[in-house]
């Protein structure tokens, strides 16, 4: 939750490739006090079952520029495994193209930042929802 002197965070992740949400993805989030400050790294959590990080940690005040780190290669990894399992159609990939997704963005204080991530075994795209 944001105050007056903080900003806050949350984020959610819909796979594209299959219109669902991407669960079990972990997160990170880091934050620093301006574009010269050294990352602190705050903590993470992971997506629920509606792909929504619900329990990422409070911005501490000063913050200015947050990092949200999705890991997507184990989400990947896990998804192929299970479509091996029910026979699927083979998918084209051999693994996660972008193991790692970093997005960085700017916070101003008494804000409230939703930065979803649409992502897909090729490609990503993250926005600033409400």
């Amino acid at each position: 939750m944001s105050t007056d002197t903080t900003a806050s965070v949350s984020t959610h992740i819909l796979d594209t490739s299959i219109g669902r949400p991407a669960a079990a993805v972990a997160v990170t989030l880091a934050v620093r006090g301006g574009s010269d400050a050294p990352w602190t790294a705050l903590g993470g959590s992971a997506t629920d079952a509606d792909g929504r990080c619900k329990d990422l940690p409070a911005l501490p005040e000063g913050t200015t520029h947050v990092r949200l780190d999705f890991e997507t290669e184990a989400y990947f990894a896990a998804k192929k495994q299970a479509e091996a399992q029910q026979d699927a159609p083979r998918v084209r990939d051999s693994g996660a193209f972008f193991p790692e997704v970093a997005i960085t963005f700017a916070v101003v204080p008494g804000e409230h930042y939703h930065v979803p991530l649409l992502l897909n075994p090729f490609g990503y795209s993250a926005y600033r929802g409400s």
